[in-house]
């Protein structure tokens, strides 16, 4: 509700009714005296939660009846409409802390397994088998404390081990099986009967060489059926962006993936409010994101008091964004030291877009699914282009190469890129024919590890025969001391260029004066750090090649006056002989 900042008394109205809309959200009114209703129980998650479950209070440390908070709730919600029209539940959760994510998917699949079905069995999955462990515990406790009058002998349920199975567990009455693992030995449940998969805190899977979290949710996933009441939940707090969570995340954002994206925020935990003593002062101290609380978020003037008191704890807001995110956008946000602003990455991550993929072949564009080459526009008749080669390694883990293709517009376009690993002497002959398919696009390739290269390699070669054979290579305007080869062949990255070179960078980004495609580009500028001494680079584990040659980009741009920084009336193309500027 939109309120003018001096109209205090439509300030107080409003916030009463937030308080006791909030109170209804939060309140559970069903009866829960006498006996158990197991008709009800069959139907209802919330009533059998309440009714037959316990867990173990965080801060009394005392087994309390299970009932749903307003987060909970609303993650109920969607999962229960899956399965009562006949589809699978199929979901993905970024969380803010502590208001009970695992408990909720743990305690739910718990309900299809003790109440409606027989031989459903489950996995449950985290980052280590620790966490696992632990979440199989609050399972135990559930069978501690079920109430006898709803299992089938009048017993008291209990886990027994499965036939030797040292992380398996068994429950005798509804016939099910309750597996643990963790990221780390995805083969350990590959191939096993399951219906349900809780993978929880996914943004703190490891990807090594041997261990990828995609593989590992393929290999859970594939031995989950698609029949109704079977369940897959992704639940996580984010971690950055660029790791596998984050693009999950993403894609169910998009409404590209078989998940529905739920995110909740702070404010859905009832515990997060503050009492106001002066409704008036407190108002007309809002800050400008306070007052985005108020008129955006709806939260109440007790919950921007609590936000406000717990955000004194952080020595930045952006740290008190990730941990207790009001956007998704904010849940993902890496650190203070950022060097792109997460609201400018925004901007651009929403012009991105699907690409064609394939290959060149015989210059010819082959589509195929596992091909490096993305391609969003084919090329313009008449258009100039800039193609911009950051070397990397051949090994699966070295760095990437990476070729991208901009126009030279007044607000140049990602066009084209091909991502890979590839030696570099055919890395050079790619990018070739990708500058000839582009309208013969000025050729620049980042030249640092090709001039530092062995003599003796074909890598020292490479900048020569480029030179040699294709006539649109970019050459720098002078050479460096200490530099081969003499005609500055290519971008040299030292502190001067670089710094030039990211300098456009941030102001293209910053301005939104560049059409970036990439969504991947835009997981690197989120993981752009500066460093302690000043200078630039991306988070440990992280990768900046894509986010070069954008920068090289600009700066070649600029060193020749063409595309956003050419003169009105200037419109020359690429001159026919290599520069020697």
């Amino acid at each position: 509700m939109l309120i003018q900042q001096s109209d205090i008394s439509a300030v107080i109205a409003e916030n009463n009714r937030r308080k006791e809309r909030l109170a209804r959200l939060a309140a559970y009114n069903t009866d829960t005296s006498g006996p158990i209703d197991v008709e009800r129980i069959k139907h209802d998650f919330e009533y059998w939660a309440a009714r037959a479950v316990v867990i173990r209070d965080k801060r009394s440390g005392k087994n309390i009846p299970f009932v749903l908070n307003r987060a909970q709730r609303h993650v109920l919600e969607q999962m229960e409409q899956m399965r009562v029209n006949g589809l699978p539940v199929r979901i993905i959760i970024l969380k803010a802390r502590q208001w009970g994510a695992s408990t909720l998917v743990l305690a739910y699949m718990a309900w299809l397994q003790l109440v409606l079905y027989e031989n459903w069995h489950s996995v449950i999955c985290a980052h280590v088998k620790d966490s696992a462990r632990n979440i199989r515990a609050m399972y135990s406790t559930l069978l501690d404390n079920y109430p006898t009058q709803l299992t089938e002998d009048g017993k008291k349920m209990q886990f027994k081990p499965f036939e030797g199975a040292q992380n398996v567990r068994f429950i005798k009455g509804p016939d099910c099986r309750v597996a643990i693992t963790s990221a780390e030995c995805q083969d350990a449940i590959r191939g096993a009967d399951i219906a349900m998969a809780h993978l929880s805190e996914v943004a703190y899977w490891k990807a090594s060489q041997s261990h990828d979290p995609e593989d590992t949710l393929r290999a859970i996933a594939s031995s989950v059926s698609l029949e109704p009441g079977t369940v897959v939940v992704i639940e996580s707090t984010a971690n950055g962006v660029g790791n596998f969570f984050h693009t999950e995340w993403l894609r169910a954002e998009k409404g590209l993936s078989d998940k529905k994206a739920i995110f909740i925020p702070w404010y859905m935990n009832d515990l997060y409010a503050l009492p106001v003593v002066n409704a008036e002062e407190f108002w007309k101290s809002l800050s400008s994101y306070e007052l985005d609380l108020w008129h955006r978020e709806g939260c109440s003037l007790e919950q921007i008091n609590w936000y406000r008191h717990k955000a004194q704890e952080y020595p930045k807001a952006e740290l008190m964004h990730a941990e207790f995110p009001t956007t998704p956008a904010e849940a993902f946000v890496c650190s203070d030291s950022n060097v792109f602003a997460n609201d400018h990455i925004e901007e651009l991550r929403a012009q991105c877009m699907l690409s064609r993929k394939g290959e060149l072949a015989a210059d010819r564009f082959v589509e195929t699914p596992n091909g490096c080459l993305s391609m969003w526009r084919e090329p313009a008749p008449g258009k100039q282009y800039v193609a911009v080669v950051d070397v990397g390694g051949r090994s699966r883990n070295a760095d990437w190469s990476v070729i991208a293709v901009m126009s030279a517009d007044t607000r140049p376009e990602v066009v084209a890129q091909w991502r890979g690993h590839i030696d570099h002497d055919l890395l050079a002959d790619k990018a070739i024919k990708i500058a000839r398919r582009y309208n013969d696009a000025l050729l620049v390739i980042e030249s640092n590890s090709l001039e530092t290269a062995d003599e003796s390699s074909v890598s020292a070669s490479v900048l020569e025969w480029v030179y040699n054979t294709y006539p649109y290579t970019y050459v720098r305007p002078r050479d460096f001391k200490g530099v081969r080869p003499s005609p500055g062949i290519g971008f040299h990255a030292n502190r001067h260029s670089k710094t030039i070179a990211l300098d456009l960078l941030i102001a293209a980004v910053r301005d939104n004066t560049y059409i970036e495609r990439d969504a991947m580009a835009c997981d690197e500028l989120a993981t752009y750090c500066r460093q302690p001494n000043g200078s630039y680079a991306a988070r440990r584990g992280f990768h900046d090649d894509i986010l070069m040659t954008r920068a090289i980009a600009l700066y070649v741009m600029n060193d020749l006056s063409i595309g956003p920084y050419a003169a009105p009336e200037s419109n020359e193309p690429f001159p026919p002989v290599p520069p020697t500027w």
